[in-house]
Formats: C-alpha cells, structure tokens, sequence
C-alpha cells in the first residue's frame, strides 16, 4: 500500500479554515487522483481554543510552535498559513525546508523579500518551495508560468492582482462615488482591511508582483525595485472622465522585459472599454501574460477569499503526492538573475492628464506649445465648463505614446508657467 502523504498545517485563519473544508470535501478525490492517500496529522494556531466551525480537531495532533510543528518527522509537508515576512513564518519554513519536508505557502510577503534564499535552500535540501496560494487566489497563474509556458519566452505580465481595490474601483465606476465612501463600505463588507493601507496603497499587488516577475524572467525577486502607486488619489472625476474617453481605471501590475533590464510597476491605470483586463470587475482578478510563441493570454477568476485559495494549496498538494517537483520560480535557484532594473522614467506609454487650467486666453495655447517641445501629440480632449464663479475650468487630455521623462518635463513646464491651478494629474494608459 502507498505510504500516506502526511501533512502539518501552521494557521487556522480564514485561509487555514478553507482548506480544513477542502480537505474534508476532497480529501478523498485527491487521493485517487494522486494515487496516494493524503492525510492531516498535526496543526497549530496562535490560539488553541477558538472555534473552527464544524470541524473537530480531536483527531489532529495540536502543536504549541509552529517551527516545532516544522521540524516534527512525523509530516512530509509543512503547510505555512501564517503570514508576514518574518517569525514565525519564516523561521518555520527554514526549519521545514533543512529538515527534508515539502513547503506549502500562502505567504506572498515572505517570498517576495526571502524567496531566492528560500529556493536555494529548498534546491539544496531536493525538496520543493510550492506557493500557488500566494498569488491570485484561486487562480493557477504560478502552475502556468512554471510549467505550461516553460516553453515560451515571457515578454510582459500584467495584472489586476487585488481585489479590494477592484472593487472599489468597480464602484467608484458604476455608481459615481467617491473613493472614501465606497472604501468605507468595502470595510464594512469585509472587503478591505482595518487599515486598507496595504491593500489601496498599492503594496499588495507589489508582492505578488514581484512574484511574478521572477517566474516570468528568471531574476531573484525584487520588491524593492517595484515602483508604486496606489489608488487613494483617484477621484470621481477622473473615473468620470476616463469613462468619457473610453477607458475605465484599473490598479495593475506591470513586468516587462526591456533591453535596459526589468520594467515593475504598480499604479493606476487606463484600459480601453471593453478589452478583457477592463471588464475584469468587483473582488475578481486578473493575469495577462504576452509570451513569443503563446502570444496573449489572459486568466481570471476569484484572487483571495478561503476556499478559492484553499483549491490553490490543494493543487501544490496534490502536486507534492504525484512526485511533481521543480524549481520553486521555474529555474534552479542558484541561477536566478540578479535583477536588472530598468529607469521607470524611460517607459513608453500614452498618458491621461487632468489639469485645473486658469480660464483666461492663451492658457490651451500655452498647454499645446508646452506639449511639443517634447514631441507629444495629443489624441483626445475634454474640456469642460467652469463650474459656477471659479476662475479655472477641466481640461483633460490624452496623449499618444510618449516617454514618461519627457511627459514629466512638459507638465513641470506648465505648472511652472502659471496656466494650472494645482499640481496635474497623471495616469498611464496601457494598451492591453
């Protein structure tokens, strides 16, 4: 009889509580698809006594220390549902990896700041790092990229990687409000943290990111090297107006591969009504992947919530009991590429730009005179009526592809010119 896959899970959030459901759901189904019995032995929590559900753990073996859990022989598997990138996660997944047992994560901060060292290690104790979990939720966006396009050569990623903002955007766009009172109700839905920072700031999709950049081209994860804004400036107006132009506003993740090195980028963003990525709404997310011989491609599907990532670490699961193990980011660890950043400001792209133009002659002339010297055509213009007695007016433009510096030095040169009430707005415009 096949030796039963034995595993230990550390974190019983909301995470940890899916996959005891996906487990008892599937368990079995796994299993004969696997053709080797998978089997819970020993978890631990921060707190023993809280309810799991419907779930008895009488059965489990209760560890107090999730890095004594680790190192117990009596698992092949640790299973890491508890997050952040330090202790006790990281200590625990070290501990696991030298003592010869399969890694599963959730854990996107710990990999993207320990991810190379952890591969190493997992390279040189012959085990695997497994974390489709960590990026996307229920989406198998890691599994494709490690091994469906391991035939390609990845020129760009792009994604609509968090959900809460998503859905804030979503709303912002179908209903007309404004960012806090749509945020407000994210809370209390359950959709966005506490303290949403993390998540509207842009830093959770920089994570996964990061992730997905070194499965793409083979560097060592770079969190650091992630250019980042987030959504907290995006007002009702400029979701009315990108609407206006033909566009909707969206919080991607950008990778792409330059002849200067690795482009990362996470910020706002225009899409075109009606393109896939545009239509991706509410809490779903989104991965886009241009590939040399692939071409496009475009997964979407639930990316957070208890039982879309459970399905994930059943995947790596089932992956661990069939003997499937490669290179935790496709390559072995010893030859990641250092990461090559690319200048962000030589990104080439079409902008949005929303400016608060003085009402008075010459101030469009001074706007378009300012807009050639650095060789940007204009694609498209709005330009609204002053609202009641105010001295300015909405002039919105969109622009064709152009340099960032050079659309940078333009707008510095019309803030300095005196023609804009306040500092303009930017957002990029991506042609997906």
């Amino acid at each position: 009889m096949t030796k039963s896959l034995r595993l230990g899970l550390a974190g019983l959030g909301t995470v940890g509580t899916g996959v005891l459901d996906a487990l008892q759901k599937h368990g079995r189904a796994l299993s004969l698809r696997t053709g080797r019995p998978v089997e819970l032995v020993a978890i631990t929590a921060r707190n023993a006594d809280k309810p799991r559900g419907a779930h008895d753990l009488s059965r489990l073996q209760w560890v107090n220390d999730a890095v004594r859990l680790a190192a117990m022989p009596d698992i092949d598997v640790f299973i890491e549902l508890i997050g952040g990138e330090g202790d006790p996660a990281r200590s625990a997944v070290e501990t696991a990896l030298k003592s010869g047992k399969h890694v599963v994560t959730a854990n996107k901060a710990l990999l993207a700041h320990h991810g190379a060292a952890l591969a190493r290690l997992a390279d040189e104790k012959s085990v695997g790092l497994y974390f489709e979990a960590a990026v996307a939720g229920g989406i198998p966006i890691v599994k494709a990229m490690r091994e469906s396009l391991a035939g390609n050569g990845v020129k760009r990623v792009t994604g609509i990687l968090n959900g809460t903002c998503n859905y804030i955007l979503t709303k912002m766009t179908s209903e007309g409000r404004d960012f806090a009172e749509v945020l407000q109700e994210a809370q209390k839905l359950g959709y966005a943290e506490a303290d949403p920072s993390f998540d509207v700031g842009g830093h959770d999709t920089a994570h996964k990111l990061a992730i997905l950049t070194s499965l793409a081209f083979g560097t060592e994860p770079s969190l650091e090297s992630v250019y980042i804004e987030g959504i907290e400036n995006i007002t009702r107006e400029d979701i009315r107006n990108a609407h206006d132009l033909g566009y909707k506003i969206k919080l991607l993740g950008v990778a792409v591969q330059t002849e200067d090195g690795i482009e990362q980028r996470v910020h706002p963003t225009l899409v075109k009504k009606g393109s896939p990525m545009a239509e991706v709404d509410g809490v779903f997310n989104a991965v886009a992947v241009n590939a040399d011989f692939t071409g496009d491609l475009m997964l979407e599907g639930r990316g957070a919530g208890a039982h879309p990532t459970a399905a994930s670490v059943l995947s790596d699961i089932g992956d661990i009991a069939q003997g499937n193990r490669l290179p935790a980011f496709g390559i072995p660890a010893a030859q990641l590429k250092p990461y090559r950043r690319a200048a962000l400001k030589a990104h080439e792209g079409g902008y949005y730009v929303a400016l608060e133009l003085f009402d008075r002659p010459g101030s469009v002339a001074g706007i378009a005179n300012r807009l050639a010297e650095q060789k940007i055509s204009i694609e498209s213009i709005v330009q609204r009526a002053p609202q009641s007695e105010q001295a300015t007016a909405p002039f919105i433009l969109i622009t064709h592809d152009t340099l960032e510096s050079s659309m940078r030095k333009a707008l510095e040169n019309i803030e300095a010119d005196g023609h804009v009430a306040k500092t303009p707005r930017m957002i990029r415009i991506e042609r997906i």
